[in-house]
């Protein structure tokens, strides 16, 4: 069916989404397994100029046939703004060239192809021969990703060279050279229980997918790095962009830089309040030694720890289920794994289309850390599983009644998921599943956290003047730097050191994300007490959820104009 005749079905914006997930799909294969539509987890995303070129004329074409399309009622009004809100910013960022330049520690095209081989199917002989398909395209991919970043950078496009060598570092751990996490591609194959010729061609692939990643890694440290720039701020117009990207929203980047300071502050002055109920009269330096230093407060080993987040997030779904959430029961399964890497970051990936794949919150734990405190990750459980990540992204997926394929299955707005996490974790305080004042200075940490790096983000890539009168006496009247960035989230978060450093880096690579939390939330509890003041004694806090999570991930200026019409 032509896009001209899927304009005109009954409900032409949801056809032309849905036709736009299979077309994505055959461009983007690695994204395809990421959403979890099946088919493609045999091939590799073309990263050569070329794919790329092709993923934008697709996107063009989409973008003219939803705008030009008429809802047919509010909900799919609400999926045209969706659509055009997303692959408008989706065609401006590659405008600009950032879609194909951008390089960070934890978003690449190295990334994701390294990522996705743990999402995919290892059960039976079929599986494995899929497998072994996906790692022999890994050398053609990446050659074709040389070029990509070659040519952008001969157009003056480029990352910041950190980011090279850091990914370059992270690569050569990747494949065993370094560390203690092993060749990932030889481990991977090693899980296989295939033999003979299957066998022979999965050591065979694994074998030169590892080569070509190291060789990868090499053209990074030697030809992308010296090109890199030396100033890692992205500067306004760039940040700017990538905000708007993040949030789906504009922002006043002044006013939202001055409000991260005294939501800072206020988070820091409940912290303090906090630790005195751990140890009265302490410090909270002193109240997180005391908690460290309790036996009962820590968990030795990998795989206790996961254990301990399973166990923690399958009690929490039990406990919310038709009590203060609706939670299909295809969402009531959430798997908790580490991640079969070791270079930091706790991340969600979600169901597939049939739910036979379940939602995934994962770990990767950094080498040298075996030994865990429970107390600060409580929250962490709910912000990846239920009620945060987990029961967003499961209940859009299982929303086909409300939802189009495109709303549930590749829609992604960090500010509104992200946000809607964080607003989880406050929730989740508010309903009394924080009552050790322990698991509560955790979530505080972590506010604290996403506070502090509203500040540090938006300062560093600004190049902003720290306040004079900083309410932290913080380096007042300097303009900020990585090595300042550093310094000031070592000053406002109980991280281990390791994690905070791949932290900076990451907001150095990945501008507007890091705020992105913290801004959603702030706009998620602003669209709550909007709809409050609408609905007077009326208001029902468990209809709003399932209202606002029914709306599908979107950006979040359409969120609040969505939510102003329920």
């Amino acid at each position: 069916m032509t896009e001209q005749n899927l304009s005109q079905t009954s409900r032409p914006v949801d056809a032309l989404s849905d036709a736009y997930v299979d077309d994505y799909a055959a461009l983007d294969p690695v994204a395809a397994t990421y959403f979890g539509v099946e088919g493609h987890d045999h091939a590799l995303t073309d990263l050569s100029p070329e794919g790329f070129d092709a993923r934008d004329e697709l996107a063009a074409r989409a973008y003219a046939a939803v705008e030009a399309a008429s809802p047919t009622d509010a909900r799919e009004a609400v999926a045209r703004d969706a659509f055009l809100e997303r692959l408008g910013l989706q065609r401006a960022l590659s405008r600009a060239g950032y879609e194909r330049s951008d390089f960070s520690v934890i978003s690449s095209g190295l990334h994701s192809i390294r990522e996705v081989f743990d999402l995919m199917p290892t059960e039976g002989e079929e599986a494995w021969a899929t497998i072994a398909a996906r790692l022999e395209a890994i050398p053609e991919t990446l050659t074709g990703y040389r070029v990509t970043l070659g040519d952008e950078a001969a157009k003056g496009r480029v990352a910041a060279a950190r980011q090279y060598t850091e990914v370059a570092a992270q690569v050569e751990r990747w494949t065993g050279q370094v560390g203690t996490g092993g060749d990932f591609f030889a481990g991977l194959v090693a899980r296989s229980e295939a033999s003979g010729t299957l066998r022979t061609r999965l050591e065979a692939a694994a074998s030169r997918a590892s080569r070509a990643f190291a060789d990868f890694g090499l053209f990074l440290d030697d030809e992308m790095a010296p090109q890199g720039r030396t100033n890692e701020a992205v500067g306004r117009e760039h940040y700017a962009l990538a905000s708007q990207a993040f949030l789906g929203a504009r922002i006043d980047l002044e006013e939202t830089y001055a409000w991260g300071w005294t939501e800072l502050k206020r988070i820091s002055d409940d912290m303090a309040a906090t630790a005195d109920r751990i140890l009265p009269g302490a410090t909270l330096t002193e109240a997180v030694a005391a908690l460290d230093a309790d036996p009962a407060r820590r968990i030795e080993g990998r795989e206790p720890f996961r254990q301990w987040m399973q166990e923690l997030a399958d009690r929490t779904v039990a406990e919310l289920a038709d009590v203060h959430f609706d939670i299909p029961e295809p969402i009531r399964r959430i798997e908790c794994c580490l991640a079969p890497t070791n270079d930091g970051g706790i991340y969600y990936t979600g169901p597939s289309e049939d739910f036979s794949r379940p939602g995934r919150m994962w770990w990767s734990v950094p080498d040298g850390i075996d030994s865990f405190t429970p107390w600060r990750e409580v929250t962490t459980v709910f912000h990846e599983g239920v009620p945060g990540h987990h029961l967003q992204v499961g209940q859009a997926a299982y929303r086909a009644d409300k939802l189009n394929r495109w709303q549930r299955t590749m829609c992604w707005v960090s500010g509104h998921g992200e946000g809607w996490a964080l607003y989880a974790e406050r929730l989740m305080d508010d309903l009394g599943h924080l009552a050790d004042p322990a698991d509560r200075l955790g979530m505080l940490d972590g506010q604290a956290l996403r506070a502090a790096r509203v500040i540090v983000d938006i300062g560093m890539h600004l190049e902003l003047e720290i306040p004079r009168d900083n309410p932290f006496g913080f380096h007042p009247g300097e303009r900020w730097t990585p090595a300042l960035g550093l310094e000031f989230m070592r000053q406002h978060s109980q991280m281990d050191d390791p994690t905070l450093v791949f932290e900076v880096n990451r907001y150095l690579g990945w501008p507007g994300q890091a705020p992105s939390y913290k801004v959603g939330e702030r706009i998620w509890l602003e669209a709550r007490d909007e709809a409050r003041a609408r609905a007077g004694d009326a208001f029902d806090l468990k209809q709003f959820h399932r209202d606002a999570l029914d709306l599908g991930s979107l950006g979040l200026d359409p969120l609040r104009a969505a939510l102003a019409q329920l």
